[in-house]
């Protein structure tokens, strides 16, 4: 998908990019397909805020998306492709031989009109979906599962996909978009090709507006706070940290420390870190 500029009739006009919206063949979603979607502004069932930075932003509906793909041998062509206000990749619109309609994460190449199939014997083709002990090594994937039927976890971002590196036992190696290096287990679905709207990060919103109308709220420094607000607050004028390394909020370093556990299970399946 292409990237549209603006001309700079105002400061914030300047930098703003967009996309051209080209790929897109429907405006209005399908009715059937909506879910309620409610704005928590960053807080748990208690009323405290658990995630910072969030609030206001514009009304939507959740595209319910599906991520398990399980009607095996059902043909099922693409109606239209849409977009999500929910996420950055678009989702395409299948209408199933039976009737039936869902919504899946567009990948590259896949148009109006197309075919796709999910199921054991189902071509290597972009958009259908099948176990990974059957995809061919080097072929690329999105849309992985973790765990077989909980539906896809990994490589549903627009422009990210992993790559089959070979077959070991009751494990697919993968090389994920990160650069890790894992094993997956071979009866884990996966979705053939690649997310498509991968311009998606050239897009520069060019005012603080449009971050809001997304629901983020501003971020301050806490070296512009007060002492009692952070631990980078208070001195005179631009002030070092004064610690030993940076800190959050709430007293915790933020650089140089590992946060994933120590036992974690599926630490024993990383066979390359994706930081060396």
């Amino acid at each position: 998908m292409a990237i549209r500029t603006y001309r700079p009739y105002t400061k914030s006009r300047r930098a703003m990019t967009n996309s051209t919206f080209e790929d897109i063949t429907k405006a209005t979603p399908e009715k059937s397909l909506l879910a309620p979607k409610k704005h928590k502004g960053g807080r748990n069932n208690q009323g405290h805020i658990t995630c910072r930075h969030k609030g206001g932003g514009n009304k939507n509906r959740y595209r319910i998306i599906d991520f398990r793909r399980r009607k095996d041998g059902i043909p099922a062509t693409v109606k239209a492709i849409e977009y999500d206000p929910n996420r950055n990749a678009n989702i395409a619109l299948l209408v199933y031989a039976d009737g039936a309609k869902t919504y899946i994460i567009e990948p590259q190449g896949l148009s109006v009109g197309d075919v796709v199939v999910s199921g054991e014997s189902t071509d290597i083709k972009v958009g259908n979906c099948l176990e990974m002990q059957h995809i061919p090594e080097g072929t690329f994937i999105h849309n992985l599962e973790l765990q077989p039927g909980k539906g896809a976890q990994l490589c549903r971002a627009a422009g990210t996909s992993a790559q089959i590196l070979g077959l070991e036992g009751k494990y697919v190696i993968v090389r994920l978009a990160s650069g890790e290096v894992r094993k997956i287990l071979k009866n884990c679905r996966a979705t053939i090709g690649i997310v498509g709207n991968e311009d998606y990060n050239l897009i520069n919103l060019g005012k603080a507006g449009k971050s809001r109308w997304r629901g983020v709220r501003p971020t301050v420094r806490g070296s512009a706070m007060n002492p009692c607000d952070h631990p980078h607050g208070g001195g005179e004028g631009k002030c070092p940290v004064g610690r030993d390394a940076p800190r959050s909020p709430w007293g915790k370093r933020t650089q140089g420390v590992k946060t994933r556990r120590l036992k974690k299970n599926s630490t024993r399946l990383i066979v390359r870190r994706r930081t060396k």
